[in-house]
């Protein structure tokens, strides 16, 4: 695959971060400017994270902010990065995406994933059944997902009575996101999109990548694979600035690798001014893969490198940046190197 300079696509993947001293109605004012942005800017796609629990993010319910992002934009694709599929229940899920999809036709993705992405006891709240905590049903969950989008429940199944709304054509594109060999494996059975999660095993980025493509297998999904990666991108005009604006998610990591309950998103002062613990600093040394950090030229350079290695031709970005303008300014500084504005433009967008 020939992936140059003006063939790499680009994506966003929002967690909706809370910054310090900011608070959750600001957050989500910030993610209507973001993907704006980054639909005048000819980004491809605007995902969002599934969490619970959490004082620091505002991403918990994919479909309603997809839904949000869509009425607000006019060209880019919207969608989950992930919905966790063992926190709902498939019906609903193809309810809200049927929905979606019926809203904004062609515009709609399902990326799902095979864990909880919570606590037990959140799981729990969720569930509304302890008695389904420890069960590992994602398989015939799965199954369920794409029969009811499908309506090809046999006959003798209970829920073959069950009439999702819309039809067939209401699907939305669907993904299994993976970070191991098993979200791997279960897009090429089902013949989905598969996206690796790059800042979660980047080692194991392109043995992974490069298995899917070539063991698909063309399915009622998919003619051909479709493949992504995900990874987290820090970049600005200079390495100096990138760096120190990397500061934030490189010790928040470090903090979450060492089991510190502190995971409040740092300022880029306080990510400079403080002192790593020794079991700090070998965190952020074993790290590192997980970033792309440096001048807008550099992780250009870096991510047209990556994506043929991994044999894809196109990146979501995992947005760490540690507060709006220097976020704005990254996602702007990089669509430019890469030229999605002129291609947006030569196709009339």
């Amino acid at each position: 695959m020939d992936i140059g300079n003006s063939g790499l696509k680009l994506s966003i993947l929002d967690f909706v971060h809370i910054y310090k001293e900011s608070n959750a109605r600001k957050s989500l004012q910030n993610t209507t400017e973001m993907v704006q942005l980054a639909d005048r800017l000819g980004y491809t796609r605007y995902w969002f994270t599934e969490h619970h629990n959490t004082t620091t993010l505002m991403s918990t319910s994919p479909d309603m902010l997809s839904m949000h992002a869509a009425a607000h934009t006019k060209n880019i694709r919207v969608g989950s990065g992930g919905v966790m599929l063992p926190n709902h229940s498939p019906l609903k899920v193809v309810e809200n995406f049927t929905l979606l999809e019926g809203l904004y036709p062609g515009r709609v993705d399902l990326g799902i994933g095979r864990a909880s992405g919570t606590d037990g006891w959140t799981m729990w709240a969720l569930l509304r059944s302890k008695e389904l905590l420890g069960e590992n049903d994602f398989p015939e969950q799965l199954d369920n997902l794409l029969s009811f989008f499908d309506r090809n429940f046999k006959i003798t199944h209970p829920f073959s009575n069950i009439n999702p709304p819309g039809d067939k054509s209401m699907v939305p594109d669907m993904y299994m996101l993976g970070s191991s060999e098993g979200g791997l494996q279960f897009a090429l059975e089902k013949g989905l999109g598969f996206v690796f999660a790059a800042h979660l095993a980047p080692q194991l980025a392109v043995p992974m990548l490069r298995t899917y493509n070539s063991n698909f297998k063309p399915s009622s999904y998919l003619s051909e694979p479709k493949s992504m990666l995900a990874t987290i991108v820090i970049t600005a005009e200079t390495e100096e600035e990138a760096k120190y604006i990397a500061g934030p998610v490189e010790l928040l990591w470090a903090r979450m690798s060492t089991g510190s309950k502190n995971l409040t998103f740092p300022t880029p002062e306080e990510a400079k001014n403080h002192k790593y613990t020794q079991e700090e600093e070998r965190a952020k040394e074993r790290n590192k893969e997980r970033f792309n950090i440096g001048s807008v030229a550099n992780v250009a350079d870096q991510l047209t490198k990556t994506a043929k290695a991994c044999l894809v031709n196109e990146i979501i970005i995992a947005d760490f940046y540690p507060d709006q303008e220097s976020r704005k300014r990254g996602h702007e500084l990089l669509a430019k190197e890469l030229g999605l504005i002129q291609k947006n433009n030569e196709l009339g967008m």
